[in-house]
């Protein structure tokens, strides 16, 4: 059973979240960061990446999205959001029952 959570991405970003008991992993290229990824799929059971990173890796991250674990989630760096993680979670959802609810419209 995967009880690991990691975080992913630039130190700046991902630094504080070591304090909250979260493994971080800071990376400085891509192969480093997809290796990374590949890596900790087998261990951690939710994957924080920062959408910078995360953008760039889409193909990567895609390998995993009809799998239960690990739930790879982007978030927002320390510069800001680009939206990454709410798309997901749009898609998801609409995915998921057949509409998507969360649309201010």
């Amino acid at each position: 059973m995967y009880k690991k959570i990691g975080m992913m991405g630039g130190k700046d970003s991902i630094l504080p979240f070591k304090g909250l008991g979260i493994d971080v992993f800071p990376v400085t290229d891509l192969d480093e960061a997809r290796q990374q990824i590949e890596t900790m799929a087998e261990d951690y059971g939710v994957i924080f990446i920062t959408e910078r990173v995360a953008q760039q890796l889409e193909e990567t991250i895609a390998q995993y999205d009809g799998q239960p674990t690990p739930a790879i989630i982007p978030i927002p760096s320390s510069t800001g959001s680009l939206n990454i993680g709410m798309d997901r979670i749009h898609k998801n959802v609409e995915k998921a029952i057949g509409m998507n609810i969360l649309d201010d419209d």
